[in-house]
């Protein structure tokens, strides 16, 4: 019958807690940055809190896999810190208990990890991220909430700019307003300034009322409809009141998600390989026929027999060699009269560059249709890596919390944060040359990943052969000793120096 081992259930017991202390700590430290990123879309645009706080559950979801493998390597950090500061690891090891048996519990609790993450990220995020950017998109799109300052321009109302000197609190009026309408374009401008006004809202919300008092409106007047001999290119009127209507939609409605679903962080998995299956074999057939309609327009069309005839006389061209006007094109050109000579030069110039054109459009189109398909290799294959990189991390962070020996939220935070971003820069960084052509998918997509490895196995090495090169206990006493060492040898000059010294002045 098959027993879960005390020791495993332990390690278990141990490792869990911290996981999730670890991991609610990273992911609150993703969704600030997220709240960092995008405080400008939210702020001031007048909408309820259950958008915001559907907002925050989405990108939470969305952060959950790029929270795991950071808190997967913090928790195995602190948790084999721990044990090997408390002794109990080194009590495992005693009674015959080698570090991988230690681990190997861990290690299928990291694999179950890893695959839900990969799951995850196929089937929700694709899901949880629409959502996100759809509601962000819609933020963006949505007029902010009319709060005029005093002393500055107003420059949130399309078309228009407001100014207002003073607001006066009690009874709400704008004092000293002066607004400058472009709406209709600059040249056709309109300038009002009223010695008061008060500002409104429609019941709707989509119109901004402004009823202005004791002003002027000064307004150019089109100077293509205006007569030329006209020296008055402008307008003015005088007014006591005078009421305008500003389109200004301020209610919030969510845009089509379909924009954002289209794109590859919107796809699952099997989206993802359907698209590229299927624009990897469009992309070869356009290749295909753009390379032979090139060859037939340019080449053989240049490199065909020709039968010029100029005066009566002929002269027939063979291009038997591949040769163009191997049989004295040259002097047949030079004897055409100059308006046939200039039709053939100009008929040859429209030719190249309509082939020209043609040419950068097509390279233009399989660019474009290129760059989408790198986008979307880049991440399908980025998912595996994420997944992949729970179980490289926790590779690294058990031994080497084994090799240090320090619990607790100083060193492991410090030594988690500093592999992390080496992981983030790297991939964001051969995930940037993937999308622009510059590497190849495999090493772009899998090169942090590659580097994970490298430092996993050294770790792991160097625990299991109880290495100290990275304890840095051994490290301060291996500094003592050398600092001792030099303060020695500084005595020992002193002191073979002193007798030659007091021969010296005694010879004197």
């Amino acid at each position: 019958m098959f027993r879960i081992k005390r020791l495993h259930t332990f390690t278990i017991e141990t490792f869990l807690p911290l996981l999730l202390a670890t991991f609610s700590v990273c992911l609150f430290i993703l969704l600030m940055q997220f709240l960092w990123l995008h405080i400008d879309s939210m702020v001031g645009k007048g909408v309820g809190i259950d958008v915001l706080a559907k907002l925050f559950f989405y990108a939470s979801l969305y952060l959950l896999p790029k929270a795991l493998p950071l808190s997967i390597l913090l928790a195995s950090l602190m948790t084999f810190g721990n044990l090997g500061e408390h002794l109990e690891l080194l009590a495992m090891k005693a009674s015959g208990v080698s570090l991988l048996q230690i681990m190997k519990p861990l290690i299928y609790v990291v694999l179950a990890l890893s695959g839900i993450s990969l799951y995850f990220q196929h089937e929700v995020v694709p899901r949880v991220q629409t959502k996100t950017f759809t509601i962000l998109l819609s933020l963006k799109q949505t007029s902010p909430e009319l709060e005029i300052p005093e002393g500055s321009f107003y420059k949130e109302i399309p078309g228009y700019n407001v100014y207002v000197r003073h607001k006066d609190k009690k009874n709400g009026l704008l004092r000293d307003l002066m607004i400058y309408d472009y709406s209709k374009g600059f040249e056709n401008g309109t300038v009002i300034a009223a010695d008061s006004g008060r500002l409104s809202m429609s019941d709707d919300k989509k119109t901004l009322i402004l009823n202005l008092y004791s002003g002027s409106l000064f307004q150019n007047y089109d100077r293509k409809k205006s007569l030329a001999n006209d020296k008055n290119l402008y307008r003015r009127e005088t007014f006591t009141r005078r009421t305008i209507l500003i389109d200004f939609d301020t209610n919030f409605e969510m845009v089509d998600e379909s924009i954002m679903g289209s794109r590859e962080a919107g796809k699952n998995g099997k989206e993802l390989m359907q698209y590229i299956d299927s624009v990897s074999i469009e992309q070869d057939s356009v290749a295909h026929q753009t390379s032979a309609y090139f060859k037939r327009n340019v080449y053989a069309n240049t490199f065909k027999d020709n039968v010029h005839r100029s005066r009566g006389n002929s002269l027939s061209l063979s291009n038997a060699n591949d040769s163009l006007f191997a049989q004295g094109w040259t002097k047949f050109y030079e004897q055409l009269p100059l308006e046939t000579q200039i039709r053939y030069l100009e008929q040859a110039h429209n030719k190249t560059d309509r082939l020209a054109s043609d040419y950068n459009y097509q390279s233009i189109r399989q660019l474009d249709e290129r760059k989408a398909l790198l986008s979307h290799i880049a991440q399908l294959y980025g998912r595996y890596s994420m997944a992949l990189s729970c179980l490289l991390f926790f590779f690294i962070g058990a031994p080497l919390g084994a090799i240090v020996r320090k619990g607790g939220l100083g060193m492991p935070a410090v030594l988690s944060v500093l592999l992390y971003l080496l992981y983030y820069t790297v991939d964001l960084f051969g995930t940037k040359m993937v999308k622009q052509d510059v590497w190849p998918v495999w090493q772009g997509v899998w090169f942090s990943s590659a580097i994970l490895l490298a430092l996993g196995v050294f770790f792991t090495y160097q625990a299991l052969n109880d290495s100290t090169m990275l304890n840095p206990d051994d490290w301060k006493i291996a500094f003592q000793k050398f600092m001792a060492k030099i303060a020695a040898d500084r005595q020992k000059r002193q002191k073979k120096s002193r007798p030659f010294r007091y021969y010296k002045n005694t010879k004197h």
